[in-house]
């Protein structure tokens, strides 16, 4: 293979991000082609490497950048299935996301550096990726970090943005610094910052500080991939632009993380306590996430915190020790997440919304928007898991290395023993991925059920004609602090969404629907990456699939409940079909027929507030931190600029002494000499 080929993927979207920012101001109209056209290309030629390498092939190519005193820098490429599969998922959803875009911010001053970013964004994970060495990808990963400060925050003029771009870095960045010490300590075992060397060394049992190492990549993995406790950041972000949001969620910065772990698989299973530790870390998110998941009124926060529980299938499939189920699920997850989004961009757009429970009043909206309507039908069936689409096949590989992990027969694909796996682990994963399935199915029936089929007007029944047992529920939705990230809305809801807005929906439905028979059927999928099955068991699939049935008939049930009680009540004329505005959280807008507060119970308000992990943080860690800085403040103000400002009026007033001796008179001087002369005989004769 000419390297030239995987060489040229990165480093097309960074030199079209170059040239967007120096000609997009100057000449706007060539800020579009810039944009797409370098992606599209660097996913063309990711496709063909990965042709050209095929299945079951690797390869390895490095220049040392420069020496360290110890082990050395490499500018290196090492490729393989796995590294082969991401680039293209990351090509794919990149060129639709910039595609999308044109249309979606075509009216926004700021597009050709927005655009400029997206590229320079895909460029880092393409470096990710590629990478045959740590400092390299090391740097891929922070660039991804910078970009999206800059991107969540692409609406600057609004508080939430610029606050959720500002905890988006913080966060992120906090998990970092071990994750940066970790591969110090992994470079300084293995001798070698190259990854198969360090894969080589972790085979061999020559790495001396295992858990150690594990432990601090793992932090980094929480930050990144948005895992507990690290994970408050990523539903505070949907603040951003929602193209952005699908190329976050779908292919690029959550999907590092889970892929940094897969790549460096063995390291892990040099460590059964790292793994329990990913396994509760997985469980807990999971759990976690999709309880609060049923509770958003924010279409975008919705798909955030499901994005944050199927991160956390993929890291229960690294805690089972099968980085294949992991990978399935990360790249069919990134097909059907990536068109959630879009398709929630449109429905936004039409809506003028990013609220459901507004979606709910507004008439007709399926029809206003015929391809969000159809796409993101498919996509939801694909997030809950349910034949024949992907989302079933790769939610089902998780589950069977859980269950093989559980009973000590670890798939770790040659790796390294099952033993190294600890059944407790297999267990933790198995337990919660299953109430996961069951409350995916729950909340993403929700979503679809309120946003495009709540009878119109129904959610407007004033409180006074509703039973006296509904009346807490409408008051109680009434929350002015309820969790609503909106994003400027430019967008003529009287407009319809142009082609560039609904062809990427199409486009990413095929992957969605057929990447997991295709990839199954003739066993192409496996060969590529580690040779195992990626085929379910009968117990897992029926079990899976029963759940995740389960959970899509109890919120139909739980909906058609609420939806009878709420017809008695009388719809308020002045608000039946308003559209609602986008200017903050919808205190009044709310859900008559959701079946999310059934199910729910009491959990309901504790889960719409992410339960309490933000505010437990504030309390714990943003209020010292603040007290601290006032008391740095102070004392920096009040003692030590005291002293310094005390020792230069003290001198001031030294001089200004000197100086009223200082006359010009000579007589003076005389006398004062005279003086001195007489005091100093005195002094000698007594």
């Amino acid at each position: 293979m000419n390297l030239a080929l995987p060489a040229l993927v990165p480093a097309l979207p960074a030199l079209g991000a170059a040239a967007t920012l120096a000609t997009g101001k100057k000449v706007p109209g060539l800020a579009r082609p810039l944009a797409i056209v370098p992606v599209a290309v660097s996913a063309v030629l990711a496709l063909v490497v990965a042709l050209q390498l095929g299945s079951g092939q690797t390869l390895d190519a490095a220049t040392r950048l420069t020496p360290t005193g110890g082990p050395d820098i490499s500018l290196a490429i090492h490729l393989d299935g796995y590294s082969s599969l991401i680039s293209v998922l990351v090509g794919v959803v990149a060129t639709c996301v910039q595609v999308y875009s044109t249309a979606y911010l075509r009216k926004d001053p700021r597009y050709p550096s927005y655009a400029a970013l997206v590229s320079l964004f895909t460029a880092a994970m393409f470096l990710v990726v590629f990478s045959g060495d740590l400092i390299v990808l090391l740097v891929g990963w922070e660039v991804m970090g910078v970009c999206s400060y800059f991107l969540i925050g692409h609406h600057w003029e609004t508080a939430d943005a610029r606050s959720a771009s500002l905890k988006a870095f913080l966060v992120t960045k906090l998990g970092d610094v071990p994750f940066l010490f970790g591969i110090f300590l992994l470079g300084a075992d293995a001798h070698s910052f190259r990854i198969p060397a360090v894969l080589t060394a972790a085979g061999e049992g020559r790495l001396g500080h295992p858990t150690l190492i594990a432990l601090l990549l793992l932090a980094g993995v929480a930050g990144k991939s948005a895992q507990f406790p690290l994970h408050t950041w990523l539903p505070d972000a949907m603040a951003g632009p929602t193209p952005v949001s699908a190329l976050i969620h779908a292919a690029t910065m959550v999907a590092a993380g889970i892929y940094l772990v897969a790549r460096l698989m063995p390291v892990f299973l040099q460590s059964g306590a790292a793994l329990v530790v990913l396994a509760v870390m997985a469980a807990v998110t999971m759990i976690g996430s999709a309880l609060c998941a049923l509770a958003q009124d924010d279409l975008k926060r919705v798909l955030a915190y499901s994005t944050v529980g199927q991160l956390g299938y993929m890291a229960g499939a690294l805690a089972s020790g099968d980085r294949e189920a992991s990978v399935f699920h990360l790249v069919s997850h990134g097909a059907f997440k990536a068109l959630l989004f879009l398709a929630a961009g449109v429905v936004i757009h039409a809506a003028h919304t990013n609220s459901i429970s507004a979606m709910s009043r507004i008439p007709g909206l399926r029809t206003r928007v015929p391809d969000a309507y159809w796409t993101m039908g498919i996509a939801l069936v694909a997030l809950a898991g349910l034949p024949p689409f992907s989302g079933f096949f790769s939610k089902e590989a998780v589950l069977t290395a859980a269950e093989h992990a559980a009973n000590g027969e670890a798939l770790t694909n040659g790796l390294g023993p099952a033993s190294a796996v600890p059944q407790a682990a297999g267990w933790i994963v198995l337990i919660s991925a299953g109430l996961t399935a069951l409350l995916t199915g729950a909340y993403a029936t929700r979503l679809f059920l309120v946003t495009f089929h709540s009878p119109a007007g129904a959610a407007a029944a004033a409180p006074e004609v509703l039973p006296a047992a509904d009346r807490a529920t409408v008051v109680a939705d009434h929350e002015t602090d309820a969790p609503y990230s909106p994003e400027l809305d430019e967008a003529d809801p009287a407009t319809a969404e142009p082609p560039a807005m609904r062809w990427p929906l199409w486009v990413l439905s095929v992957p969605t629907m057929a990447f997991g028979v295709a990839g199954l059927r003739s066993d192409w999928l496996p060969a590529l990456l580690d040779g195992g099955s990626l085929r379910p068991t009968g117990v897992t699939a029926v079990t899976g699939v029963g759940l995740a049935v389960v959970g899509v008939l109890a919120a139909y049930g739980a909906w058609r409940s609420a939806t009878a009680r709420r017809a008695t009540g009388r719809p308020a004329p002045a608000v039946v079909g308003r559209v609602p505005e986008q200017a903050g959280a919808p205190a009044a807008e709310v859900i008559v027929a959701d079946p999310g507060r059934t199910l729910l119970g009491p959990l309901f308000g504790p889960a719409r507030h992410g339960f309490g992990v933000d505010r437990l943080y504030h309390a714990l860690f943003v209020r010292p931190v603040v007290a601290a800085a006032r008391l740095v403040r102070f004392l920096d103000r009040e003692v030590v600029e005291g002293y310094v400002q005390g020792s230069g009026i003290g001198v001031n007033l030294l001089g200004r002494a000197v100086r009223l001796a200082q006359t010009g008179n000579a007589q003076t001087y005389l006398s004062a000499l005279l003086a001195g002369v007489v005091l100093l005989a005195v002094l000698v004769a007594v």
